[in-house]
Protein backbone atom coordinates (compact mmCIF):
# COMPACT_ATOMS: atom_id res chain seq x y z
CA UNK A 1 0.00 0.00 0.00
CA UNK A 2 2.80 2.42 0.82
CA UNK A 3 4.53 1.59 -2.42
CA UNK A 4 1.32 2.39 -4.39
CA UNK A 5 0.96 5.74 -2.66
CA UNK A 6 4.57 6.65 -3.49
CA UNK A 7 4.02 5.72 -7.13
CA UNK A 8 0.90 7.87 -7.40
CA UNK A 9 2.59 10.85 -5.76
CA UNK A 10 5.61 10.66 -8.05
CA UNK A 11 3.54 10.39 -11.24
CA UNK A 12 1.37 13.37 -10.27
CA UNK A 13 4.29 15.82 -10.10
CA UNK A 14 5.65 16.98 -13.50
CA UNK A 15 9.40 16.68 -14.06
CA UNK A 16 11.44 19.83 -13.61
CA UNK A 17 12.94 21.38 -16.73
CA UNK A 18 16.58 20.48 -17.21
CA UNK A 19 18.92 23.35 -16.25
CA UNK A 20 21.55 24.35 -18.77
CA UNK A 21 25.24 24.78 -17.92
CA UNK A 22 24.75 28.41 -16.83
CA UNK A 23 22.27 27.31 -14.20
CA UNK A 24 19.15 28.78 -15.87
CA UNK A 25 16.17 26.71 -16.96
CA UNK A 26 15.44 26.19 -20.65
CA UNK A 27 12.03 27.66 -21.63
CA UNK A 28 9.50 25.42 -23.35
CA UNK A 29 9.50 25.79 -27.16
CA UNK A 30 6.70 27.90 -28.60
CA UNK A 31 4.98 27.42 -31.94
CA UNK A 32 5.62 30.43 -34.20
CA UNK A 33 2.57 32.21 -35.53
CA UNK A 34 2.48 32.72 -39.27
CA UNK A 35 1.25 36.03 -40.58
CA UNK A 36 -1.30 36.19 -43.35
CA UNK A 37 -1.13 39.24 -45.66
CA UNK A 38 -3.94 41.70 -45.02
CA UNK A 39 -5.55 41.63 -48.49
CA UNK A 40 -5.55 37.85 -48.62
CA UNK A 41 -7.12 37.81 -45.14
CA UNK A 42 -9.88 40.16 -46.30
CA UNK A 43 -10.58 38.11 -49.43
CA UNK A 44 -10.56 34.84 -47.45
CA UNK A 45 -13.16 36.40 -45.16
CA UNK A 46 -15.36 37.12 -48.20
CA UNK A 47 -14.81 33.69 -49.76
CA UNK A 48 -15.68 31.86 -46.55
CA UNK A 49 -18.90 33.80 -46.15
CA UNK A 50 -19.82 32.77 -49.71
CA UNK A 51 -18.86 29.17 -48.89
CA UNK A 52 -21.08 29.18 -45.82
CA UNK A 53 -24.02 30.63 -47.77
CA UNK A 54 -23.57 28.10 -50.58
CA UNK A 55 -23.41 25.16 -48.18
CA UNK A 56 -26.47 26.41 -46.34
CA UNK A 57 -28.44 26.81 -49.57
CA UNK A 58 -27.35 23.41 -50.90
CA UNK A 59 -28.40 21.74 -47.63
CA UNK A 60 -31.81 23.41 -47.51
CA UNK A 61 -32.71 23.90 -51.20
CA UNK A 62 -34.81 20.75 -51.46
CA UNK A 63 -36.83 21.71 -48.40
CA UNK A 64 -37.13 25.40 -49.33
CA UNK A 65 -38.05 24.70 -52.96
CA UNK A 66 -41.56 23.69 -51.83
CA UNK A 67 -42.23 27.31 -50.80
CA UNK A 68 -43.40 29.86 -53.35
CA UNK A 69 -40.90 32.33 -51.86
CA UNK A 70 -38.06 30.15 -53.18
CA UNK A 71 -38.88 31.29 -56.72
CA UNK A 72 -37.10 34.55 -55.87
CA UNK A 73 -33.93 32.49 -55.41
CA UNK A 74 -34.62 30.17 -58.35
CA UNK A 75 -34.95 33.20 -60.65
CA UNK A 76 -31.26 33.97 -60.02
CA UNK A 77 -30.40 30.49 -61.31
CA UNK A 78 -32.57 30.96 -64.40
CA UNK A 79 -34.60 27.83 -63.72
CA UNK A 80 -36.77 26.21 -61.11
CA UNK A 81 -35.43 22.71 -61.78
CA UNK A 82 -33.90 21.57 -58.53
CA UNK A 83 -31.31 19.33 -60.20
CA UNK A 84 -29.93 22.25 -62.22
CA UNK A 85 -29.85 24.45 -59.12
CA UNK A 86 -27.95 21.81 -57.15
CA UNK A 87 -25.44 21.38 -60.00
CA UNK A 88 -24.70 25.12 -60.01
CA UNK A 89 -24.34 25.12 -56.23
CA UNK A 90 -21.90 22.20 -56.37
CA UNK A 91 -19.74 23.94 -58.98
CA UNK A 92 -19.89 27.22 -57.05
CA UNK A 93 -18.68 25.51 -53.89
CA UNK A 94 -15.85 23.89 -55.85
CA UNK A 95 -14.87 27.27 -57.30
CA UNK A 96 -14.83 28.86 -53.84
CA UNK A 97 -12.78 25.97 -52.43
CA UNK A 98 -10.32 26.34 -55.33
CA UNK A 99 -9.97 30.08 -54.70
CA UNK A 100 -9.46 29.44 -50.99
CA UNK A 101 -6.70 26.93 -51.74
CA UNK A 102 -4.87 29.32 -54.07
CA UNK A 103 -5.09 32.15 -51.52
CA UNK A 104 -3.74 29.96 -48.71
CA UNK A 105 -0.87 28.77 -50.91
CA UNK A 106 0.00 32.37 -51.71
CA UNK A 107 -0.23 33.34 -48.04
CA UNK A 108 2.11 30.49 -47.12
CA UNK A 109 4.69 32.06 -49.44
CA UNK A 110 4.20 35.43 -47.72
CA UNK A 111 2.91 37.14 -50.88
CA UNK A 112 -0.11 39.43 -50.86
CA UNK A 113 -2.45 40.01 -53.82
CA UNK A 114 -2.54 43.09 -56.02
CA UNK A 115 -5.53 45.38 -55.73
CA UNK A 116 -6.53 48.21 -58.06
CA UNK A 117 -7.71 51.47 -56.49
CA UNK A 118 -10.49 53.37 -58.38
CA UNK A 119 -7.97 55.78 -59.92
CA UNK A 120 -5.76 52.88 -61.03
CA UNK A 121 -8.72 51.11 -62.62
CA UNK A 122 -9.36 54.14 -64.80
CA UNK A 123 -5.73 54.10 -65.95
CA UNK A 124 -5.69 50.35 -66.48
CA UNK A 125 -8.84 50.40 -68.64
CA UNK A 126 -8.69 53.35 -71.08
CA UNK A 127 -11.65 54.11 -73.32
CA UNK A 128 -11.56 52.45 -76.74
CA UNK A 129 -10.87 54.80 -79.67
CA UNK A 130 -13.71 55.71 -82.01
CA UNK A 131 -11.88 54.18 -84.98
CA UNK A 132 -9.26 51.51 -85.38
CA UNK A 133 -8.49 48.57 -83.10
CA UNK A 134 -9.45 48.84 -79.44
CA UNK A 135 -6.66 49.68 -77.04
CA UNK A 136 -5.42 46.84 -74.88
CA UNK A 137 -5.82 47.70 -71.17
CA UNK A 138 -2.72 47.58 -69.05
CA UNK A 139 -2.87 44.96 -66.33
CA UNK A 140 -0.63 44.94 -63.23
CA UNK A 141 1.78 42.07 -62.85
CA UNK A 142 -0.22 40.51 -60.00
CA UNK A 143 -3.33 40.50 -62.18
CA UNK A 144 -1.65 39.39 -65.40
CA UNK A 145 -3.77 36.87 -67.28
CA UNK A 146 -2.22 33.95 -69.04
CA UNK A 147 -4.00 32.79 -72.18
CA UNK A 148 -6.69 30.39 -71.08
CA UNK A 149 -6.31 26.90 -72.50
CA UNK A 150 -10.04 26.72 -73.18
CA UNK A 151 -10.32 30.16 -74.78
CA UNK A 152 -10.96 30.26 -78.53
CA UNK A 153 -8.26 31.76 -80.73
CA UNK A 154 -9.45 34.86 -82.54
CA UNK A 155 -8.23 35.39 -86.09
CA UNK A 156 -8.04 38.83 -87.63
CA UNK A 157 -8.65 39.28 -91.35
CA UNK A 158 -6.53 42.45 -91.28
CA UNK A 159 -3.45 40.38 -90.44
CA UNK A 160 -3.57 38.43 -93.73
CA UNK A 161 -0.27 38.66 -95.64
CA UNK A 162 0.16 37.68 -99.28
CA UNK A 163 2.94 35.06 -99.49
CA UNK A 164 5.84 35.71 -101.80
CA UNK A 165 7.03 33.14 -104.32
CA UNK A 166 8.85 30.29 -102.66
CA UNK A 167 8.27 31.66 -99.17
CA UNK A 168 7.23 29.31 -96.40
CA UNK A 169 3.74 30.16 -95.22
CA UNK A 170 3.06 29.51 -91.54
CA UNK A 171 -0.41 28.17 -90.99
CA UNK A 172 -2.55 30.00 -88.49
CA UNK A 173 -4.07 27.81 -85.80
CA UNK A 174 -7.72 27.08 -86.37
CA UNK A 175 -10.08 28.46 -83.72
CA UNK A 176 -10.85 25.94 -81.01
CA UNK A 177 -14.51 25.17 -80.61
CA UNK A 178 -16.14 24.20 -77.35
CA UNK A 179 -18.59 21.32 -77.12
CA UNK A 180 -22.25 22.16 -76.77
CA UNK A 181 -23.21 22.74 -73.15
CA UNK A 182 -19.57 23.18 -72.05
CA UNK A 183 -20.64 25.68 -69.35
CA UNK A 184 -23.58 23.62 -68.10
CA UNK A 185 -22.69 22.01 -64.76
CA UNK A 186 -25.38 19.38 -65.34
CA UNK A 187 -23.35 18.10 -68.31
CA UNK A 188 -19.76 19.00 -67.42
CA UNK A 189 -18.73 19.19 -63.76
CA UNK A 190 -15.10 20.28 -63.42
CA UNK A 191 -12.84 18.78 -60.80
CA UNK A 192 -11.32 20.79 -57.96
CA UNK A 193 -7.86 20.48 -59.55
CA UNK A 194 -9.14 21.88 -62.86
CA UNK A 195 -10.70 24.84 -61.09
CA UNK A 196 -7.53 25.48 -59.08
CA UNK A 197 -5.60 25.67 -62.36
CA UNK A 198 -8.23 28.06 -63.76
CA UNK A 199 -8.02 30.33 -60.71
CA UNK A 200 -4.23 30.57 -61.08
CA UNK A 201 -4.36 31.78 -64.69
CA UNK A 202 -7.15 34.35 -64.40
CA UNK A 203 -7.77 37.54 -62.44
CA UNK A 204 -9.24 36.72 -59.04
CA UNK A 205 -12.15 39.09 -59.69
CA UNK A 206 -13.35 36.90 -62.57
CA UNK A 207 -13.38 33.90 -60.27
CA UNK A 208 -15.43 35.88 -57.74
CA UNK A 209 -17.97 36.70 -60.47
CA UNK A 210 -18.21 33.02 -61.45
CA UNK A 211 -18.73 32.02 -57.82
CA UNK A 212 -21.51 34.59 -57.45
CA UNK A 213 -23.21 33.33 -60.60
CA UNK A 214 -23.05 29.68 -59.51
CA UNK A 215 -24.29 30.48 -55.99
CA UNK A 216 -26.92 32.98 -57.24
CA UNK A 217 -25.50 35.85 -55.20
CA UNK A 218 -27.41 39.08 -55.83
CA UNK A 219 -27.31 42.49 -54.11
CA UNK A 220 -30.76 41.95 -52.62
CA UNK A 221 -29.57 38.76 -50.93
CA UNK A 222 -26.67 40.47 -49.12
CA UNK A 223 -26.30 42.88 -46.28
CA UNK A 224 -25.26 46.32 -47.45
CA UNK A 225 -21.81 46.05 -45.87
CA UNK A 226 -21.09 42.64 -47.41
CA UNK A 227 -22.26 43.65 -50.88
CA UNK A 228 -20.01 46.73 -50.76
CA UNK A 229 -17.09 44.51 -49.74
CA UNK A 230 -17.84 42.03 -52.53
CA UNK A 231 -18.33 44.81 -55.09
CA UNK A 232 -14.97 46.39 -54.30
CA UNK A 233 -13.22 43.01 -54.35
CA UNK A 234 -14.57 42.15 -57.80
CA UNK A 235 -13.59 45.49 -59.30
CA UNK A 236 -10.24 45.73 -57.55
CA UNK A 237 -9.21 42.22 -58.59
CA UNK A 238 -9.95 42.49 -62.29
CA UNK A 239 -13.59 41.34 -62.44
CA UNK A 240 -16.72 42.94 -63.89
CA UNK A 241 -19.82 43.64 -61.81
CA UNK A 242 -21.63 44.50 -65.07
CA UNK A 243 -21.15 40.90 -66.25
CA UNK A 244 -22.72 39.66 -63.01
CA UNK A 245 -25.73 41.98 -63.24
CA UNK A 246 -26.36 41.37 -66.97
CA UNK A 247 -26.34 37.62 -66.42
CA UNK A 248 -28.73 38.08 -63.48
CA UNK A 249 -31.18 39.90 -65.77
CA UNK A 250 -30.84 37.25 -68.49
CA UNK A 251 -31.51 34.46 -65.99
CA UNK A 252 -34.55 36.22 -64.56
CA UNK A 253 -36.00 36.57 -68.07
CA UNK A 254 -35.34 32.87 -68.74
CA UNK A 255 -37.03 31.95 -65.45
CA UNK A 256 -40.09 34.06 -66.32
CA UNK A 257 -40.39 32.27 -69.69
CA UNK A 258 -40.15 28.94 -67.87
CA UNK A 259 -42.91 30.03 -65.51
CA UNK A 260 -45.10 31.06 -68.44
CA UNK A 261 -45.03 27.45 -69.63
CA UNK A 262 -45.93 26.12 -66.18
CA UNK A 263 -49.61 25.71 -65.35
CA UNK A 264 -50.62 27.48 -62.13
CA UNK A 265 -47.39 29.42 -61.75
CA UNK A 266 -47.10 31.60 -58.66
CA UNK A 267 -45.76 35.09 -59.36
CA UNK A 268 -45.92 36.36 -55.78
CA UNK A 269 -42.11 36.08 -55.55
CA UNK A 270 -41.77 39.20 -57.68
CA UNK A 271 -43.39 41.26 -54.90
CA UNK A 272 -41.28 39.99 -52.02
CA UNK A 273 -39.71 42.58 -49.75
CA UNK A 274 -36.60 42.23 -47.64
CA UNK A 275 -38.29 40.05 -45.04
CA UNK A 276 -39.66 37.78 -47.75
CA UNK A 277 -36.18 37.33 -49.15
CA UNK A 278 -34.89 36.58 -45.67
CA UNK A 279 -37.49 33.81 -45.35
CA UNK A 280 -36.53 32.40 -48.73
CA UNK A 281 -32.81 32.39 -47.92
CA UNK A 282 -32.80 31.78 -44.18
CA UNK A 283 -30.47 34.77 -43.62
CA UNK A 284 -28.88 37.53 -45.65
CA UNK A 285 -25.39 36.83 -46.95
CA UNK A 286 -22.91 38.44 -44.60
CA UNK A 287 -25.38 38.54 -41.73
CA UNK A 288 -24.14 35.44 -39.89
CA UNK A 289 -20.71 36.91 -39.19
CA UNK A 290 -20.09 34.69 -36.15
CA UNK A 291 -20.81 31.42 -37.91
CA UNK A 292 -17.97 28.86 -37.69
CA UNK A 293 -17.36 29.02 -41.46
CA UNK A 294 -16.40 32.68 -41.28
CA UNK A 295 -13.24 33.23 -39.14
CA UNK A 296 -9.74 33.16 -40.56
CA UNK A 297 -7.81 30.00 -39.69
CA UNK A 298 -6.39 30.17 -36.18
CA UNK A 299 -2.81 29.35 -37.20
CA UNK A 300 -2.61 32.68 -38.99
CA UNK A 301 -2.42 36.19 -37.56
CA UNK A 302 -3.75 38.94 -39.83
CA UNK A 303 -1.11 41.48 -40.77
CA UNK A 304 -2.03 44.94 -39.52
CA UNK A 305 0.76 46.94 -41.11
CA UNK A 306 0.66 48.63 -44.51
CA UNK A 307 0.43 46.18 -47.45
Amino acid sequence: MQHAERTTTCSASPPDPQPDRSGTTTPAPTTPTRTIPSRIAALLHTVRILLGYGRHLAATAEHRSASSDFNAVAACFGTGRLYAIMAHLQRGLLRAAALERVLLERAARGRDIGFLAPSERAIAAPAAPAYGPAATPAVPADLAVEQSADAPVELSSAATVEPSAGAHVARKPAPRSRPAGWDDPELFMPTLEELVAQVRRRPLGRTLVDICLDLAVAPGFCTGAFWNELYESILGLGGSVATLMLEKVRRQEAFCKEQDRTVGSNWDWMKLGREGLRRALGFFIGEAANHPYDPILQQYAVATGPP
